[in-house]
């Protein structure tokens, strides 16, 4: 990046934190504080071990210092300016999750549109926020945009503040559905009055809560799709599922049809043939519903996360705070745009012709000097992809 496209964005994030200050977290003063400067050089510096008494005030260290990222600790200390994690005094942490665009399976960051990397991982976002709603019951929870390629979740539930590694850990490999399986899901009762080809233990996936319910779920939808189909269409979309030939299928399609309501209630010991389709709906409720978000941000203790509110020096583009009710509809590429940098434009010289989307509309942009709306022009510069012309 040049001084002068340099100069001009730190003149443009003041001006921003001028007219848009990001609210304090909560716990401010326990918190540590770091930031990433505009500097000159390939290469950044993150500069941290800061209190917020350090900074002056957030307010104006922002507008002073400009600086290029800021971000703040999930954990609280008795002394967070302390030069090393023993010394901070740690008194616990939020649990924070980060769900980045470029990490999903369904996304190809060579092919993909940056919007269409940004949709999927909406997607993601929400299936993450039902698990931590339904299953875990987590009710104080802070969602954002991160401003760059994908969204945050901080939960500040009392019950989370002391979790170790390993306990964050565990809810990492839950959310992720690490290691799930059929066999891991099944409790056993036992059968009375069995016969010769009877199970002494009858084995059924629990439909109260958590995975369980999950998957049981998809049982029943499959169950409904597959009574809804002529018997021909049903057992061809029953050979579908490895280890179930034509045979196994008519004896399960007979099953479903004869014991809708056992198979429906979780249990898998309705006829043999019927476990292939019983594992297979696990793996299906995993695809569908786990959420592959960052271990590493989750289990870190002392982990430094974008500031609420803030500009991503790497788009232009704000961090978001979204309400709960507002994430479905939910536009990163409208609603995060910086409302300062709206109603003018600027000429910039792109330096590689790419094409960006904003508020709906795409723009195609070529090498040379071009005149874009300003939100636009700094999203080409903080990515590298244009810089400041001579005037």
């Amino acid at each position: 990046m040049e001084e002068r496209t340099r100069s001009y964005l730190r003149g443009r994030f003041r001006d921003f934190y001028r007219r848009e200050p990001p609210a304090d977290p909560p716990d401010v003063t326990a918190r540590e504080w770091g930031y990433i400067p505009f500097e000159s050089g390939p290469g950044t510096t993150m500069i941290r071990h800061r209190s917020v008494h350090d900074l002056g005030s957030l307010d104006s260290f922002l507008v002073r210092e400009r600086p290029r990222h800021v971000y703040f600790s999930a954990g609280h200390y008795a002394d967070p300016s302390a030069r090393t994690m023993d010394e901070k005094g740690w008194q616990g942490s939020d649990l924070v999750f980060d769900l980045d665009a470029d990490h999903l399976p369904s996304v190809d960051p060579g092919t993909d549109t940056y919007a269409e990397m940004l949709a999927a991982c909406k997607g993601a976002l929400l299936r993450l926020l039902d698990l931590l709603e339904t299953d875990f019951g987590f009710e104080d929870l802070t969602i954002t945009f991160s401003g760059g390629r994908g969204y945050h979740v901080h939960v500040r539930d009392q019950s989370v503040r002391n979790l170790d590694r390993e306990q964050r850990r565990e809810v990492v490999e839950y959310v992720r559905g690490s290691g799930l399986s059929l066999e891991s899901l099944l409790t056993e009762e036992p059968v009375s009055g069995r016969g010769r080809k009877t199970p002494a233990n009858r084995r059924s996936i629990p439909t109260a809560g958590g995975w369980g319910r999950r998957v049981v779920e998809h049982i029943q939808e499959l169950t409904d799709q597959l009574l809804a189909l002529e018997e021909p269409d049903a057992i061809d979309r029953l050979t579908e599922f490895d280890g179930i030939g034509e045979k196994n299928a008519t004896a399960v399609l007979s099953v479903l049809q004869e014991n809708t309501a056992a198979v429906e209630a979780g249990n898998v010991d309705v006829h043999p043939a019927f476990l292939p389709v019983a594992r297979a709906m696990v793996e299906e409720t995993v695809r569908a519903e786990s959420s592959p978000i960052d271990e590493p941000v989750t289990t870190d203790t002392h982990r430094l996360i974008r500031l609420p509110g803030s500009l991503h020096g790497g788009t232009g583009l704000k961090v978001v705070p979204i309400e709960r009710a507002a994430v479905p509809d939910f536009d990163p590429l409208s609603d995060a745009v910086p409302e300062p940098f709206r109603g003018h434009e600027i000429t910039v010289e792109v330096t590689e012709a790419t094409t960006v989307t904003f508020d709906g509309e795409s723009l195609s942009v070529s090498p040379g000097n071009e005149t874009v709306p300003e939100y636009a022009g700094i999203f080409l510069m903080t990515r590298g992809q244009a810089e400041k012309p001579t005037e």
